[in-house]
Formats: structure tokens, sequence, C-alpha cells
């Protein structure tokens, strides 16, 4: 997965200024991002604090990693059951 070129605390502040009451587009501008993006950012990160922001990556993160145990599992599974039944 691709690393963001902000971090969290960076991410917090753009988006504390535009609750400050700065342009979308001006702030957009100031920092180098697409409207796309800061719309993003607002729509997951709306709200929280930087220590929530931590957390929600943290979960992110475990969720990916047990998607891939899971989907690895389920493959060797199924090659199991595949040797059982005699089709190589």
């Amino acid at each position: 997965m691709r690393q963001s070129r902000f971090t969290d605390s960076q991410i917090m502040a753009i988006l504390k200024q535009a609750e400050a009451g700065l342009s979308v587009p001006e702030l957009c501008r100031e920092h180098g991002i697409s409207n796309a993006t800061f719309y993003k950012w607002r729509s997951k990160y709306g709200g929280m604090d930087t220590s929530m922001m931590k957390r929600l990556k943290e979960l992110e993160d475990e969720n990916r990693r047990l998607k891939k145990m899971y989907a690895e599992e389920r493959l060797k599974s199924e090659l199991r059951k595949e040797a059982l039944e005699g089709k190589w």
C-alpha cells in the first residue's frame, strides 16, 4: 500500500484549518493536495483526534493482515481437499 506524504498530525492540522474557516481550494493549493484528497480525508478522519487516527490505522493494518492469513489458510484447505479427492 502506498505511503502518504502527510503524517496524521499534518492531516489533522489541515482539517482544523478548514474548520477554522479557510476555503478548501485555498488549503488544497497551499498544501499541494487535490480537492478529492481533502474531502476523502474529511469523510474518513472528520471529528477524530490524532490518537484515534493512529488507532484506526493500526486496526486497518491488523485487518489487512488477518484477511491475508485467512486467504492463505483457505488456499491450503482447498489444496488438501483436492489432494484427498485425487484431483491432481
